[in-house]
Order: C-alpha cells, then sequence, then structure tokens
C-alpha cells in the first residue's frame, strides 16, 4: 500500500466529473461504460501526476479487475439463465404453479415475504433474487401486476438477510471490521430492522389493497400436463446455494441441466445457442445484452483498484469526525460520508471498510462500537443496492428485469433504513441528555 498526498480539489474534481458522467448516462440511457469512461480518465491522470509510472497504474488497475472477476461472471451466467429456462419451458411452468398457488390478492406482500426468507437462509440478496426473482416476477407479468413494485418487493425482501442473515458475507465484513461479535452486532441492529420489516408489512399490504386484478382464472391447471424434470433447473439452483458451494456453482448447474432439457424436448443446438446469445423476445436476457455492463465492471474494477491502493479518499474521511460532539452529528456525518464513498467506489465492499476502519477509533471513543454498527447497517450496506451503477444493484436490476430507478420508489426497506436510524440517534440522544440532567440534579441535592 503506498501512501500519496491528494490534494482537496483533486479529490473533489474526480468526485464531480465521475458522478457529473455517470448521472447524464443515466440519464439519457446511454451505456454506464460511456459515462463512468471521464472518471476513470481522471483518475489515472491525478495518479499520474504523482510520478506513478503507467506500468504501475496498469498493474493496480488489472488487481481492481481481478477483485471483480467474480461478480463479472455470475453477471455473464445470469444473461444465460432465462433464456435457458425459457426453452426447457420452466418458465411457463412455474408461471402456471405460482398462479394456482399464490393468492394475486396479497401477491406483493407474499413476494416481500417469500424473498425475506429465502435471504435469511441463504445470506445473499443476489443468491435469493435468482432463486426466486424470476418465476415471481414471470407470474406478476401473468396477470398484469406492477412489474416495478414486485421487483421493489423483492429487492426489499433479499435485502433484509442481505443485511442481517449470520450466513451474508457483508454482514460478516461489517462485524469483522468494526470489530464486533456476531450476536453483539445483531443485537444493535435488531430495532431498526424489527421496525423496518413491520413498515415493509404495511406498505406492501397497502399496496395489495390499492391495485386491481386481471381476471384470470387462478385455479386452472393441469397438473397431468406438468414435468418433474422442467423443475430441475430451479431445484439445482436453490439446492446448490443452500449446500453454500457458490453462486457460480449454482448458475452454471441449473444453465447446464435447462440446456440438456431443451436439448432432449427437441430444441435445436442452433436455436439454444441464437437464444442464449440473443435472449427472448419481451423478456430479455442473453449475451447481446449484457456485454456492455460487463466492459463497466471491468472499468469499476480497475477505478476500486486504483482508489484503494492509493488512499485518494482517506484524508477526507479521517477528518470528517473530528469536531462531532453528539450522537446526531456523528450519525448525520457517518451516512453522509459512506454516500459520499458508495457514489464513487460502485461496490459494496469499500464503503463498509473505509468507512468502517476509518470511524471507529472516534465512535469507540465517543459513542460505541454497537451504534456505529448499527448506522453503518442502515446505510453503509444499504446504498449500494440504490446506487443505479453500483455493481450489487445492477446485479439485482439484471435479475429482476427491472430498471433501478424504476423499482427503488418502492424497495422500501432500503431507503426507509437510513430515516429510521437517524431518528434512533435523535431519540437514543435525548435519552442522554436526560441521563445526564438526572445525574447533576441528584449530585446537586445530594
Amino acid at each position: 500500500m503506498h501512501t500519496y498526498r491528494f490534494s482537496n480539489i483533486q479529490i473533489f474534481s474526480l468526485i464531480i466529473i465521475t458522478l457529473v458522467g455517470v448521472l447524464l448516462s443515466v440519464s439519457f440511457g446511454k451505456p454506464l461504460v460511456i459515462g463512468f469512461l471521464p472518471g476513470f480518465i481522471s483518475l489515472v491522470l491525478i495518479v499520474r501526476r504523482k510520478g506513478i509510472p503507467f506500468h504501475d497504474i496498469w498493474t493496480i488497475c488489472k488487481k481492481g479487475i481481478k477483485k471483480t472477476q467474480t461478480v463479472i461472471f455470475i453477471l455473464l451466467l445470469v444473461s444465460f439463465v432465462l433464456p435457458s429456462w425459457y426453452l426447457a419451458g420452466t418458465i411457463t411452468q412455474l408461471v402456471s404453479i405460482s398462479l394456482h398457488f399464490i393468492t394475486p390478492e396479497y401477491f406483493y406482500l407474499f413476494t416481500f415475504f417469500i424473498a425475506l426468507i429465502f435471504s435469511m437462509v441463504l445470506g445473499t440478496s443476489v443468491g435469493t433474487l435468482s432463486a426466486v426473482g424470476i418465476p415471481i416476477m414471470s407470474s406478476a407479468l401473468a396477470i398484469d401486476l406492477s412489474p416495478e413494485i414486485v421487483a421493489g418487493a423483492l429487492i426489499s425482501g433479499a435485502f433484509v438477510g442481505d443485511r442481517t442473515s449470520p450466513f451474508s458475507s457483508s454482514h460478516q465484513l461489517l462485524s469483522h471490521t468494526v470489530e464486533l461479535p456476531g450476536i453483539k452486532q445483531l443485537r444493535a441492529m435488531s430495532i431498526t430492522t424489527i421496525i423496518a420489516i413491520i413498515i415493509g408489512i404495511g406498505f406492501y399490504g397497502l399496496m395489495d389493497y390499492q391495485k386491481e386484478i386481471k381476471a384470470v382464472d387462478f385455479n386452472e391447471i393441469s397438473w397431468n400436463e406438468l414435468s418433474i424434470i422442467q423443475f430441475l433447473p430451479p431445484l439445482i439452483l436453490i439446492a446448490v446455494v443452500m449446500m453454500r458451494k457458490g453462486i457460480i456453482y449454482a448458475f452454471l448447474a441449473s444453465i447446464l441441466t435447462a440446456c440438456i432439457i431443451a436439448l432432449v424436448q427437441g430444441r435445436s443446438v442452433s436455436e439454444l445457442l441464437s437464444v442464449l446469445v440473443l435472449g427472448v423476445d419481451d423478456m430479455g436476457g442473453g449475451l447481446i445484452n449484457m456485454y456492455l455492463l460487463l466492459l463497466f465492471l471491468v472499468l469499476a474494477g480497475a477505478y476500486n483498484g486504483l482508489l484503494e491502493e492509493y488512499q485518494i479518499i482517506q484524508p477526507i474521511l479521517d477528518g470528517w469526525l473530528e469536531k462531532s460532539k453528539t450522537l446526531v452529528e456523528d450519525t448525520l456525518k457517518t451516512i453522509a460520508a459512506t454516500l459520499g464513498i458508495s457514489l464513487i467506489s460502485a461496490n459494496q465492499t469499500l464503503p463498509i471498510i473505509l468507512t468502517g476502519r476509518t470511524f471507529l477509533p472516534h465512535w469507540s471513543k465517543k459513542q460505541s462500537k454497537q451504534e456505529l454498527a448499527r448506522v453503518m447497517a442502515d446505510s453503509t450496506m444499504l446504498f449500494p443496492g440504490m446506487i443505479p451503477w453500483s455493481v450489487l444493484a445492477i446485479m439485482c436490476s439484471t435479475i429482476v428485469g427491472v430498471p433501478i430507478i424504476s423499482y427503488l420508489p418502492y424497495a422500501i426497506f432500503l431507503w426507509i433504513l437510513p430515516l429510521l436510524t437517524i431518528f434512533v440517534s435523535a431519540v437514543k440522544q435525548l435519552q442522554q441528555v436526560k441521563n445526564e440532567s438526572f445525574k447533576k440534579n441528584k449530585t446537586h441535592i445530594s
């Protein structure tokens, strides 16, 4: 790790160029890789001005790309899931089964609960959406329900476990970063978690109450026409994920199974390859719809590698909390800082590590590690799911097939928690003031 001093002008210029570029690309519907390119070039030039040779910069970029190669491979496989399941007849069958068993009157609420349960067991938002997202989204489209609300319910439920489950890698990373045992971290997160889930139940219940349902005979299903063979792709996906063999192996096994089923059922090799590359009409998927996104992830990996290696943002973070004295002030500054890091880092890991390690000494001295864990769990672990150019948000959006901006207003669990944690900090601060006042009065009386 090298230590270089970058001026505030350089850092803020980099942030502005990066944000303006990606915001323009999102606003005008252009590929993220194009919008992100000016920020990456600016970062390379800033580093180069420190006298660092291009060879070293290229080496660091390759290290950063290597850290994202797993994500890149996962998204590559995601592009093949829907087409392969479609040709195998799995999508059609899952829709039929879902329409038979799911109560359409409570579809949004049901979706939230299913995603919540799966995410707590699997500990991953991507694994949860991969396992239940496609069949639930297909069922919703079949009965003309809002794909945005269904996607929001899926994402909300998926992030309950991604943030809270002891099996979650990000949950464990936060615990390690703030040096807090898992049980204490869970206890610190419990207040806002329970409130957010209750709000989610009320929100999706209200959405169900207000919706209109397409007139469909939900009980009409021919059980004799169903095939256990066509259930194998999702069953294998869920089984491999639950055995914790890795999401890549789960996708590979599911896709290969679906391809074999399609070929056995009479599909030609050329038809299979065409669908895997071009996707399915009106449903998406396919490599052709993914390659620009994969290029962006390569660029984002290189960008993050340079940020980490040369500690470009670190000096600003070090001085951010120096003048803070109250819990609310610490909370607001920590949330603002971690939002800024999330906006330019495009991943979930870097904000957790940078925020946690930088702010831990201050919080340990002024507040507590438990309070820092709560604030970060309610902000740092969720912001990457809300930022359109974040790797995690892109993966989730790709799986459910709905743009991030479209489903975000309905992904209530993500954006309600930062507000809740500020409220909880304010309540705790008032309690601290009352306790201190009580102690002073008691001492004065004595």
